[in-house]
């Protein structure tokens, strides 16, 4: 029987959402038949190590989320121990978590991406960095953590900067108007397109993970054209990265002018929630995937290095 270690938890500010795709994926390996060992990932690293080698796995299953979970860290440890792992290796986690990086990259191979600007926190406090309505958000964290739209007449904008605690740079993009669609790339599939909308005033960390905070449509009701483009292009960064196992990426669609709209590539996530409101799963179970077997095919994938 193989013996899969789960890391879950971490010390980023996504601890609670890892602890909840930790959870979800241990029943699940479980219910495939895999012996499994949890892993609550702490501050202390050679615990970590301590409890991954009293575990003796064949497979380390990664569903830690953000800063030293999906950004090359704990992916350089357990490429330092040898142990095959889940997800995409150092370059590709860490290019990912890099948002400026990814970008350039995915601009570079002629992905549909938006323009962006990096400033301080003090410059953003001093001034508007570009026109709005614009989006600020953190060079390096996921799940939405850290992010806000400013729009015409918004007062914030002084105070997000002073109370900014997610490093010294602050990403600045157009906000563009429309939908919200990801699409979840198996290997080299593209499983589907969902659409995803929120009562809220935007489809921030809350409504990502909030019981009631967003709406899936899946397939999602656009047109035919956008929806393949989506898809090809979701393979072609998976690929541009270097990814491996599974990822997402997270598009808006511009269709205020008409269909088929504007497609623009906000980000790859190496390391998507795997929750039992997450995207990844309900676009596998969409096409006949069910959970536990979208767990074991990711064990398969597993192996260390780039």
């Amino acid at each position: 029987m193989t013996r899969v270690a789960v890391l879950y938890g971490g010390i980023s500010a996504e601890r609670e959402v890892s602890l909840a795709s930790g959870t979800q994926c241990i029943a699940a390996l479980r219910e495939a038949g895999f012996e499994v060992t949890p892993v609550d990932v702490s501050a202390d690293l050679a615990g970590v190590i301590a409890a991954l080698a009293a575990a003796k796995p064949d497979v380390v299953f990664n569903t830690l989320h953000g800063r030293f979970g999906e950004d090359g860290c704990i992916q350089g440890v357990l490429d330092w121990l040898q142990l095959p792992y889940t997800g995409s290796g150092v370059r590709a986690s860490a290019i990912a978590m890099d948002k400026p990086a990814a970008k350039a990259l995915l601009a570079a191979a002629k992905l549909p991406v938006c323009a962006h600007a990096v400033v301080t926190p003090e410059q953003l406090e001093a001034a508007d960095p570009m026109p709005r309505p614009f989006v600020v958000k953190p060079p390096n964290e996921g799940s939405s953590v850290g992010v806000t739209i400013l729009r015409e007449g918004d007062n914030r904008r002084a105070a997000i900067a002073r109370e900014w605690r997610f490093g010294p740079e602050i990403m600045v993009e157009p906000y563009i108007p429309g939908r919200e669609l990801t699409v979840a790339v198996m290997g080299d599939r593209a499983l589907a397109v969902t659409e995803i909308a929120t009562h809220l005033r935007s489809y921030d960390y809350e409504a990502k993970y909030a019981d009631g905070g967003s709406r899936h449509a899946i397939p999602a009701p656009i047109h035919p054209e956008a929806a393949a483009q989506a898809m090809e292009a979701a393979v072609a960064a998976h690929r541009a990265l270097g990814c491996r196992g599974v990822s997402r990426a997270d598009f808006r669609y511009d269709d205020t002018q008409g269909e088929p709209g504007r497609l623009f590539l906000l980000e790859v996530n190496t390391q998507p929630g795997m929750t039992r409101t997450s995207l990844v799963p309900e676009q596998a179970a969409h096409v006949g995937i069910a959970f536990p077997a979208l767990c074991a095919w990711m064990v398969g994938q597993a192996r260390h290095g780039n």
